[in-house]
C-alpha cells in the first residue's frame, strides 16, 4: 500500500555493526537514491483511495478458473504453482505446499468498511486448499499480511510461518508461534526445501506509528527446482545480486500492478516494464505476473498490467511462452 510503502522515518540512524539496511529502531532499504515521496503527497493519496473506494468504486470482471482444489490435494510431487490473486500462490514443490503472502478477505485494510476493497475473488477457495506446510510473508502491510487469513491458515493447519525481522512478535501477539523469523541472506530446511531470505526495495507499517520497524523481503524456495517470489518492490540492483547468488530459477513471481501514480510508487513499486528486467537479472526461466487485478489499490485500469506485459515481450522480443499471465484459479507445472 503507497501511504506505508516507502515510510521509515522514526527508526533512526545506522546501527553500529550491523547489517546496511538496519536502524537503531528498524530498517531502511539500501538504495542510496532511494527517496520518498513528501508524507503529504502520501497521506492526501491514500485518504483519496479510502474515499474513492467508498463513493465511487472500480469494478473489474475477470475470467476465472474454475478450481475446487481436488488435484491440488491429490498431488504428490509434480511441482505447481497456482494464482489465488493478489500476491497469493500456492506453491507445490517436492511433496511441500507453500503459500505466499496470503489474503483471502474482502479488504486489504485494517477496517471493514473501507479501504482497499477486493474486486476479484479469490481464485480458490480457501476450504479447498490442500494441507499448507509453509507460508511465507514478505512484509506486514495489509494486502500482503492479512490477520483474518493467517489465525485462520494456523488454526487449520499449524503450518511453519517463515517470515522477515519483527514480524514473529506480531504473530505470537495473536497466538501464532509456529513461526522462524530471518534476516536478509539468512536460509532455513524445512521438509527438505531450502527457503531463503532475500533483500526486496519496499518499506513496512501498519500505522502511521509504526513505519519501518518490520523488515521487508523477497524470498527464494530451492528444491528440485529454484522458485523466486519477489513479494512488493521497487527495481534495483538487488535482483542481479540474488540471481547471481542463488540462480538461474525455474519461476519468477514478479509484482506487475500498483505502479500508479508513478512519481509516488516508482521507489517501491515496479513498472511491468521494469517486472520483465528483473526477472532476466534473475535469470529465472520462467516469468508469473502477481499482485495485479485484485485490490483497489492504485489508478492504473485493473486489466492495464498484462496488456503493457504483452507490449513489452513483443518490443523487446522475449519468448511470450515463458511469460505467464494467468487467470484467478489457474494451476500451471513449472
Amino acid at each position: 500500500m503507497l501511504l506505508v510503502a516507502t515510510g521509515c522515518a522514526g527508526v533512526g540512524g545506522p546501527k553500529p555493526g550491523a547489517p546496511a539496511h538496519h536502524r537503531e529502531h528498524g530498517f531502511a532499504n539500501t538504495n542510496p537514491a532511494f527517496e520518498r515521496p513528501p508524507f503529504w503527497t502520501r497521506t492526501t493519496f491514500f485518504a483519496s483511495r479510502i474515499w474513492a473506494s467508498i463513493v465511487s468504486p472500480r469494478t473489474i470482471t475477470l475470467p476465472q478458473v474454475v478450481n475446487d482444489g481436488g488435484v491440488l490435494r491429490d498431488n504428490r510431487g509434480e511441482p505447481t504453482v497456482t494464482w489465488v490473486g493478489h500476491a497469493t500462490l500456492l506453491l507445490q514443490l517436492d511433496g511441500v505446499n507453500v503459500l505466499t503472502d496470503p489474503q483471502w478477505s474482502e479488504r486489504a485494510s485494517p477496517v471493514s468498511f473501507a479501504g482497499p476493497k477486493r474486486v476479484t475473488p479469490p481464485g480458490l477457495a480457501f476450504e479447498n486448499l490442500p494441507p499448507i506446510h509453509i507460508v511465507l510473508i514478505s512484509h506486514d502491510h495489509y494486502d500482503h499480511l492479512d490477520e483474518p487469513t493467517v489465525k485462520h491458515l494456523a488454526q487449520q493447519f499449524n503450518p511453519r510461518f517463515v517470515v522477515p525481522l519483527g514480524i514473529k512478535q506480531w504473530l505470537a501477539d495473536r497466538g501464532i508461534t509456529n513461526v522462524v523469523e530471518m534476516n536478509w541472506g539468512e536460509s532455513v530446511r524445512i521438509g527438505g526445501l531450502t527457503v531463503v531470505c532475500t533483500p526486496a526495495q519496499h518499506g513496512s507499517g501498519r500505522t502511521l506509528l509504526d513505519q519501518g520497524r518490520r523488515l521487508w523481503a523477497s524470498w527464494a524456495v530451492l528444491g528440485s527446482k529454484r522458485f523466486y517470489f519477489a513479494g512488493d518492490t521497487g527495481y534495483y540492483r538487488h535482483f542481479k545480486d540474488i540471481g547471481e547468488a542463488l540462480g538461474p530459477f525455474d519461476l519468477a513471481a514478479m509484482p506487475i500492478g500498483s505502479y500508479t501514480p508513478r512519481a509516488l510508487a516508482k521507489p517501491v513499486h515496479m513498472s511491468p516494464e521494469e517486472a520483465l528486467q528483473a526477472w532476466q537479472d534473475l535469470r529465472a526461466t520462467n516469468f508469473l505476473g502477481i499482485h495485479w487485478g485484485t485490490f483497489a489499490l492504485a489508478r492504473e485500469p485493473y486489466d492495464e498490467p498484462p496488456r503493457r506485459i504483452a507490449e513489452e515481450v513483443g518490443r523487446r522480443h522475449l519468448d511470450a511462452d515463458h511469460v505467464w499471465i494467468l487467470q484467478p484459479g489457474a494451476t500451471t507445472a513449472w
